[in-house]
Parts: structure tokens; sequence; C-alpha cells
């Protein structure tokens, strides 16, 4: 209870230029690298600055709210949307150019690295296409569900098993390029309510919305346990995101629907929900000093 005090407290000065300051001291870092995927890019939000401009990296993504709140001397971030753990070691091939493989900019020195991966190894963008196609078949049913359940066992939780070893081979190598980082694993807004839907904003069958859910539920719960098992901290935005989900209404929510009101990619964060990610970001780095 008094670490969700802390972090609703966070929170509620988190329009303020550096938010948690009110709550703790700054924590020291000097080199902050930043990794991964779409969720930690932040698509479509203002100011677009990345190179290439295909990744989709805005300067008030999560990580660049996080080292301007730091003050830290270095900082570099190479998320990419659509990035998956194999974009960790091998270039990434994105509209207008191409991006290195991102750990390309750890160094021996860099002492903090966030990284958000695994969503494009989960398959997020195909699942999501899936269950809006199936549920415009069948509104009342559960048809994403049952096509991915339909060789008797749950396609999306053998994914979430396999996305956990990929995890860790990633912390390994973290790891063994940049020993004395401290490595926060930064996991997943809620996307989807875990009972009722929002058909036409998202087009999931009734049934479908609470098995989304559980599946990306269980695809955080597995990031935590190898970030924990790599000795990394880790950090788990799904259970503050809760009623900020994309089907509530466009001042609450912090993932946007297929049409945004918010400028933000349409089913990934808008900067509120970067902006509280941030903020439960620099918890865990101030308790790890």
């Amino acid at each position: 209870m008094r670490v969700a005090a802390i972090a609703l407290s966070v929170f509620l000065v988190c329009a303020s230029t550096t938010p948690a300051v009110a709550v703790t001291p700054r924590p020291v870092f000097q080199h902050y690298v930043a990794l991964g995927d779409s969720y930690a890019a932040g698509p479509g939000i203002p100011r677009q600055n990345g190179t290439p401009t295909g990744c989709g990296r805005s300067s008030a993504n999560y990580a660049g709210k996080l080292a301007r709140w730091l003050r830290v001397t270095r900082f570099a971030d190479v998320s990419c949307g659509g990035a998956t753990t194999v974009h960790m070691t091998r270039p990434q091939a994105v509209p207008e150019g191409e991006n290195p493989p991102q750990f390309d900019v750890l160094r021996a020195d860099t002492d903090l690295v966030t990284i958000t991966i695994g969503g494009n190894d989960f398959g997020f963008g195909e699942i999501l296409a899936t269950c809006a196609r199936l549920g415009a078949q069948d509104p009342s049913g559960s048809p994403c569900r049952e096509h991915y359940t339909a060789g008797g066992r749950d396609e999306l939780l053998d994914r979430v098993a396999r996305v956990g070893g990929l995890v860790d081979r990633v912390l390994a190598e973290i790891h063994q390029r940049s020993p004395r980082a401290t490595v926060i694993v930064v996991g997943y807004l809620r996307i989807l309510p875990p009972t009722k839907g929002c058909w036409p904003q998202v087009p999931f069958a009734a049934g479908d919305t609470a098995y989304f859910d559980r599946a990306e539920k269980a695809l955080n719960t597995a990031l935590g346990e190898r970030a924990r098992a790599a000795g990394a901290r880790f950090v788990n935005p799904y259970p503050y995101s809760i009623t900020h989900d994309a089907c509530q209404p466009a001042h609450r929510r912090w993932v946007e629907p297929l049409r945004p009101a918010a400028p933000a990619v349409p089913m990934h964060p808008n900067e509120a929900g970067m902006t509280s990610v941030a903020g439960l970001t620099w918890l865990s780095a101030a308790t790890a000093r």
C-alpha cells in the first residue's frame, strides 16, 4: 500500500517539470541508455525527433522525460517501433532508414538502462489485428479466443513462455556489456479492460476483450519474473493503468483506441501514459541507489 500511495502522489504532481522531486530525492546517474519497442519510443507523440524517423521516437516518451528529470550527463535513446529482441543485436529496417543494433550504444560505464521489449515477439500487432478481424464476424462471441486455442493449447500463453526465454538472453547481454548498470525492465500499460470492451473504438468481440487482457497480464508477469531472475528491476505499469485503458474516456486514458483523440499511434500510449510510466520508473531508479 505504501508503494501504491507513493506512486499515486507521483501521478498527482506529474504535470510539473520534475514531478518525482516532490516525492523522493533525485537519484544520480551519469550515462543513461533507453532501449525498446514502440511502447518505449512513443510513435505519434510530439515531438518526434528520432533518427531514422521510421522508428517513431518521441522526446516526450518515458525515457525522454526520465532523462530530463534525472539530469543525466549522457543520454542515448535508441528505442524503435516494431523492435523485437532480435533488434537488440541486429539492425532494424524501418521506413526512411535503418536503426542500428540497439546494444551498440551500451558502454562499460553505462550506469542506467531501461528497456521495454517482448511485445512484438509476443505478437501484439498481429493479435490485435486478428481479434479485430474475427470480432467483426462474430461480435457477440469469442472468435479470437477460439482461434488461438483451436489446437487444444492456448497459443498466446505458449508465446509468453517463449518471450521469457528471449528476454533472459537480452538481459544477460546487457549485463555483459554494461556490468555496472542499474537495469530496469519496463512492462506494458494496460491496453484493454478486463471485461466489457468498447465496440467500435476497439472492435473486439464481446468475449475476446477479457481474453486479450489476460494474455497481456501474463506477459507482464513473465517479464517481471525474468527481470528479477536476472537481477534487474521491474516496473509494471499494468495495475496502475486500470481505468486508463483504450476504452476509457479521452481525458482519462493512457492508451489510445483505433481513432486517437490525443497525438499517438492507435493502440499505443499517449503522452499522459508516458508520463505515468516515467514516474513509476523514477521510483524504481530512486530505490536502486
